[in-house]
């Protein structure tokens, strides 16, 4: 039996399935990765207190939980990667987490949260988490659809530089003793990359060396993290390294050498890609911004329906495009 093929050739888009007009087939997973929310309690008046006399934390929340649902992206999981509570307050953490939580089920999205250094176990626990109070580390693993999100927990209690225990490296090791369907994400706060920044090098990872140990030859395909206050990447025992800038507030990675400035823009939040065999972050920054240009819909449909050759021509440089 012979069928006929789309308008258009093979790699138009069938009835309620876009084309494929690249190499690359759909991601099967998509994250978004955030950081650094930094919330305090609330004041006298009941609404939640600045952090430094200077940032509405709650509005750079909600604003980026609004750009994500307004997206309309299908987005999987929500990864916090730390320091959500700037002093561990409970309160602090019962108002971010009834924000995060009102989106991620709005838009069906698994919500994971990672210890920082200015969490308090506990708080964090009982407050975000819905669990009983301890003082252990916070270590979890979630499944998001075949992909592992692993939560470590790289605090050290009463102080800002990170850690990972013997303990828990040894709890690590056995979770990812087995390779799970889509591999595995490792969230942590403290990043294992370097910082130009001399003030930060105090605060960093401590002990890399085993961590890194324990994840080579793992399924860990990417590692996410946080605590920096700016977005960057690197690579660590083989694995990509991806660090999401805060929510609350920057720090300018280009300030004068010895010198560590926090500033009111720069935020923004990472989109994880996850392919077969790649995993693709992407920054974006929080805010509306003028349109410049534009390919609505419409267009988008248009090329679907064309042969790869034919949507080469139409965006050939001596193709009339659209105005806009």
């Amino acid at each position: 039996m012979t069928g006929t093929a789309p308008t258009g050739g093979p790699n138009a888009a069938l009835p309620g399935r876009p084309a494929q007009m690249g190499q690359y087939p759909r991601a099967s997973h998509l994250i978004a990765h955030l950081s650094d929310t930094h919330f305090l309690g609330t004041g006298a008046d009941g609404s939640g207190r600045l952090l430094y006399d200077a940032v509405d934390t709650d509005s750079t929340v909600h604003r980026a939980m609004a750009q994500l649902e307004a997206s309309g992206l299908d987005i999987d999981a929500l990864v916090f990667t730390g320091d959500i509570a700037d002093r561990g307050e409970p309160d602090a953490y019962r108002r971010v987490r009834d924000i995060v939580e009102a989106s991620a089920d709005r838009m069906g999205a698994t919500l994971v949260w990672v210890m920082g250094n200015h969490d308090e176990r506990a708080a964090f626990r009982t407050e975000l988490l819905r669990l009983e109070a301890h003082d252990a580390p916070v270590d979890r693993v979630v499944d998001v659809n075949g992909l592992r999100v692993v939560s470590l927990d790289t605090s050290v209690p009463g102080y800002h530089h990170g850690e990972v225990t013997t303990d828990q490296l040894a709890w690590l090791r056995d979770v990812l003793s087995e390779p799970t369907e889509h591999g595995s994400l490792l969230a942590l706060h403290h990043p294992p990359v370097p910082t130009a920044l001399p003030l930060m090098t105090i605060l960093e990872l401590r002990d890399q060396t085993a961590l890194a140990e324990v994840l080579v030859g793992s399924d860990v395909r990417a590692i996410l993290g946080g605590h920096l206050h700016y977005a960057t990447t690197g690579l660590f025992a083989g694995i990509p390294v991806s660090v999401a800038a805060a929510t609350c507030y920057t720090i300018d990675a280009a300030a004068p050498p010895r010198q560590l400035t926090g500033v009111g823009g720069g935020q923004s939040i990472n989109l994880v890609h996850v392919y077969a065999d790649q995993v693709v972050h992407s920054n974006v920054p929080l805010g509306a911004f003028d349109v410049v240009t534009r390919f609505d819909p419409a267009y988008l449909d248009r090329m679907e329906g064309l042969s790869p050759q034919d949507r080469l021509e139409a965006f050939s440089r001596h193709a009339a495009q659209p105005a806009g």
